[in-house]
């Protein structure tokens, strides 16, 4: 690939010697791994079962045409995993409880559960090398050359090299992935988080701008979008030095702490956002129509179902919400 014009900055050229995929055959179909439960029937068959192997939740419903999409390819993956994951599905329409307590706002989507308690998700139909680079990160690989374990692999090292700061090299390994699954949105996604980082927020408005629209839908893509729209809408929002006076000033200026909430999520300070959020939904469930509890959510779309803010947030939320 050509550095020239390329809105990824090079990256989208060049490749390390860490990532070299290749092909194995696929796993024998196995039986008896995806069943349907309701909301009775959730801890029995979710919350206790996860404690044995991983357990998907596949949320639904029947006029979802995307869900109808996602349940071939799904069902397949997971059956292909032998044993290593099950599925089970909920139709939101019969069961809507469950959805609404995890916070889910579009569908189908899909919440993994390990040891009893979510550790990972998705939200789109997927196509199947995605899907089963999930499934196989949570269950493990089918074969030791499987080229979307490795894939998987790769995109694992990719993110610590995120999560440590080095983003120039984790940009390079989603580009080396990029060249053996070049729709990899992942991959596209990581390279533009890598750019928001190191402050080159016009590439990132580029490469989401020249995106195929299926790819632009992705979850993955939409999570960098609403970063993006986030940091674009901090930057007007004043001084956080000044917001915080109004709030010393008055604890119970919402639309202060709002604004300084928003900030502190753009600046990484993610549990102090959540905080502000939840002290607002606290005090006062109708301030904007619930748009504490709305902003708490959209923050955790972007930050990730795995991210420790997400999840002392989600639990934080539920006891707001269900104490």
């Amino acid at each position: 690939m050509s550095n020239a014009g390329n809105p990824y900055g090079g990256y989208g050229g060049q490749m390390t010697g860490q990532a070299s995929f290749g092909t194995a055959p696929q796993a024998p179909a196995a039986g008896g791994l995806i069943n349907d439960t309701t909301t009775q029937a959730f801890g029995r068959d979710v919350i206790e079962e996860s404690r044995r192997q991983p357990v998907l939740v596949d949320f639904w419903a029947p006029w979802c045409g995307p869900c109808r999409q996602l349940t071939p390819v799904i069902e397949k993956v997971v059956n292909e995993a032998q044993g290593k994951v099950k599925l089970v599905k909920m139709n939101i329409d019969d069961h809507p409880s469950i959805a609404g307590q995890l916070g889910i706002q579009s569908i189908p989507a899909v919440i993994a559960f390990a040891d009893g308690r979510p550790v990972d998700g998705f939200m789109g139909a997927l196509p199947e090398s995605q899907v089963r680079q999930f499934v196989e990160k949570l269950g493990g690989p089918q074969g030791g050359a499987d080229q979307a374990a490795e894939i998987a692999a790769v995109l694992e090292e990719a993110k610590g090299l995120y999560d440590s700061g080095d983003f120039d090299g984790a940009a390079q390994l989603y580009a080396a992935v990029m060249q053996a699954d070049p729709e990899n949105a992942a991959c596209v996604a990581g390279i533009a988080d890598c750019m928001i980082a190191l402050n080159q927020h016009e590439h990132v408005r580029q490469i989401l701008d020249g995106l195929p629209e299926d790819m632009a839908k992705a979850p993955e893509i939409q999570a960098v979008a609403t970063k993006l729209a986030q940091i674009e809408e901090a930057r007007k929002l004043g001084d956080p030095v000044a917001l915080e006076h109004q709030l010393a000033l008055n604890p119970d200026n919402h639309a202060a702490r709002l604004k300084l909430a928003k900030i502190r999520n753009v600046e990484g300070r993610r549990e102090e956002a959540a905080d502000h959020l939840l002290l607002i939904m606290k005090k006062d469930r109708e301030f904007e129509a619930d748009g504490a509890r709305r902003q708490l959510l959209e923050f955790f779309d972007v930050w990730g179902f795995k991210d420790p803010a997400t999840i002392q947030g989600r639990r934080k939320l539920s006891a707001i919400l269900f104490s």
